[in-house]
C-alpha cells in the first residue's frame, strides 16, 4: 500500500487578513486626497492613520443645526 501524501490547503488570493480593524472603502476626490496626504505627511502619519484621525475629529464636532 502506498503512503498517503499530505496536500497543503490552497491559499486564498489577496492580502491575508490582519485581524485588526475592518476595511471601509469609498470615493474621495483627487483634490481632497492631495490635501489629506499633505496633512498626513506634516503629522508624520500614514494615509490610513490620517483618515482615521480626521474622521474622529469630524465626529467630535457638533453638527450644524
Amino acid at each position: 500500500m502506498a503512503k498517503s501524501q499530505r496536500v497543503a490547503p490552497k491559499r486564498k488570493p489577496g492580502r491575508p487578513a490582519t485581524g485588526r480593524d475592518p476595511v471601509i472603502s469609498g470615493r474621495v476626490p483627487p483634490e481632497l486626497i492631495k490635501e489629506m496626504d499633505a496633512w498626513a505627511k506634516q503629522a508624520g502619519l500614514t494615509r490610513s492613520e490620517a483618515l482615521g484621525r480626521l474622521i474622529e475629529a469630524g465626529l467630535k464636532r457638533r453638527p450644524r443645526a
